[in-house]
């Protein structure tokens, strides 16, 4: 199986799953702590875990200009689109302050992202050391 075949899966799987945990468990079931808890952050750290995966699956082998920022071909690559992903994932709850969004702020969704992406970022390496050719 080759890097981007394996990506694609990935982003399937989390996407799936983040679904699941916004459409079925949190709106259908009243869950004690941790549960709840662990219900309310997973969104954002399995999103933010498939960051570099989604980055891989979308844009290698391309060449217009968000491909050529966004490829991950070696470790400063996969630095630089974890790097962007962390100021996108903070600049996105910081606007949640806005009241015309009409959502909710948390610290502790910027914390678990931060912990999915550093998660990804050794993860997505492992799996780029395994299946692209040196």
């Amino acid at each position: 199986m080759e890097l981007k075949q394996l990506s694609k899966w990935v982003m399937i799987t989390g996407a799936l799953f983040i679904w699941t945990v916004k459409l079925f468990i949190r709106p259908l079931f009243h869950l004690d702590q941790p549960l709840h808890f662990f219900f309310g952050i997973a969104p954002n750290l399995v999103g933010s875990f498939l960051i570099p995966f989604g980055a891989c699956w979308f844009f290698s082998g391309r060449e217009f200009l968000l491909a050529r920022i966004f490829r991950v071909e070696n470790l400063n690559n996969l630095r630089i689109v974890c790097l962007l992903g962390f100021g996108r994932l903070v600049i996105n709850e910081y606007l949640q302050l806005l009241p015309v969004f009409g959502r909710t702020f948390d610290y502790y969704d910027i914390v678990f992202s931060s912990v999915g992406l550093v998660l990804s970022y050794f993860v997505f390496s492992k799996a780029q050391e395994k299946y692209q050719p040196a």
